[in-house]
């Protein structure tokens, strides 16, 4: 965990001395010092906005433009520029929209999460564990096994938010800031991110709902919103009604429930879309569905998918039930035909260059999906991986030269290739 600064930790300490009220003159603490940190700590490589500055070429400026920044700022005179909107891939022919602000709108966007941060670190819940400092996707996995295997919560809502951080109501999350934030300053520059335009295709729009995803305020807004909207409501308010027991684990918008009894289950999920539907959130009706860990094969579902891992129940060496997992079957088809189609179009590069670049990838493969009880889905994408690998080696062009047996001579001895190996990196690894 990042350590917190001195003015973090003031701001921490006037969150839990203020617990159930809104604190004010907050911008006090955004000042030329943060600002610079901030900068610094961006993305150098990041993609320019719509003012197509780099890190690089802001560089030149920023001894200048940081202290206006700050008074435009503080005077209420900083305009929000638009945000360009690009499309990235997702699964085999989908993408998704990531909005990229500009460099000094970055610069604000971080201060101001770094002011914020710490208020809702006081107030978010301990089973929230994405887009926070020191918690990972590893950890909610751990904390999930751990409530099914050692208390027998055999019964899941698998959940699905349909488009969450396009379909956040501005209105609805104005009103839950008030609840924390009333600092007059830093709330207009919240406003006015929010109705920022977005630039496609040379067409500017202008929202009025949603968060774009890209944008460095958006995860903590995002979390803000399901906070009180899942996380408060299920936890203080559903929680002390069931009969039998519960939990909730979730990382950004993907959540899952588990009960002990069937009949809270089902109480549950005939509630949860109305929940849902106060706040102008929708539930995917045929994603949302109640798993029984305990059927039988041809009986209904009997696993989930959660952060890339598909969950399903086995038993441990002692004969016990517990919670088990692989790679989900989306996930290494994606990752598959991810490696396969950089090998197509390095093929060409000398060795020296293209094996260990390639185990870079193999590495950040294995650090995610490489955990306890997952040796097979790894092993599954190493030797996908080496057969893609003697595929397009055998056409650089020219006669085939890479038999099977010279092929494995050279990834195990002249160029090895990474083989997989169970990591146990929970807290620096993201799902991917």
């Amino acid at each position: 965990m990042k350590e917190m600064s001195t003015e973090e930790l003031q701001i921490a300490d006037r969150a839990r001395k203020y617990k159930q009220e809104a604190l004010t003159n907050l911008h006090q603490f955004i000042d030329e010092k943060l600002l610079q940190e901030s900068y610094r700590n961006l993305n150098k490589e990041s993609s320019p906005g719509v003012d197509g500055k780099t890190w690089h070429n802001y560089n030149q400026e920023s001894q200048i433009r940081i202290p206006e920044l700050l008074v435009e700022f503080k005077g209420g005179k900083y305009r929000a520029p638009s945000i360009r909107r690009v499309y990235i891939p997702k699964g085999k022919t989908g993408t998704r929209p990531l909005g990229i602000p500009t460099i000094e709108d970055k610069i604000l966007q971080e201060s101001v999460r770094r002011v914020l941060t710490p208020i809702y670190e006081e107030d978010f819940k301990s089973f929230s564990y994405g887009f926070r400092s020191g918690y990972s996707a590893h950890q909610a996995i751990e904390y999930m096994f751990k409530e099914v295997s050692f208390k027998g919560l055999h019964y899941i809502i698998d959940a699905d938010i349909k488009n969450y951080f396009g379909s956040i109501n501005h209105g609805i999350l104005r009103e839950f800031l008030d609840r924390r934030v009333k600092d007059g300053v830093i709330r207009k520059m919240v406003d006015k991110w929010l109705k920022a335009g977005i630039l496609e295709d040379k067409q500017l729009s202008y929202p009025t709902e949603g968060t774009p995803q890209g944008g460095l305020i958006s995860p903590l807004l995002s979390n803000v919103y399901l906070h009180y909207v899942l996380d408060e409501w299920f936890s203080e308010e559903i929680q002390p009604l069931l009969t039998g027991k519960s939990f909730i684990v979730r990382y950004a918008d993907d959540f899952v429930l588990g009960f002990e009894k069937a009949s809270d289950a089902a109480r549950v999920m005939e509630v949860l879309p109305k929940r849902f539907g106060k706040y102008k959130l929708e539930l995917h009706p045929d994603k949302t569905k109640i798993v029984n860990l305990n059927s039988k094969r041809g009986e209904g579902n009997r696993s989930f998918d959660f952060l890339g891992f598909t969950h399903y129940l086995g038993k441990s060496r002692k004969g016990k039930a517990i919670l088990k997992r692989k790679t989900s079957s989306k996930k290494l088809s994606v990752a598959t035909n991810k490696i396969q189609d950089w090998l197509k179009h390095n093929r060409h590069r000398n060795l020296n260059e293209l094996m260990p670049e390639l185990n870079v990838k193999l590495r950040c493969h294995y650090n995610y999906y490489g955990i306890t009880f997952n040796s097979k889905g790894i092993i599954s994408y190493y030797e996908q991986v080496k057969r893609s690998l003697h595929k397009w080696l055998n056409r650089r062009g020219g006669k085939p030269v890479w038999n099977w047996d010279r092929f494995n001579i050279l990834i195990k001895e002249w160029r090895p290739l990474l083989t997989p190996k169970i990591y146990h990196s929970y807290l620096s690894a993201k799902p991917i």
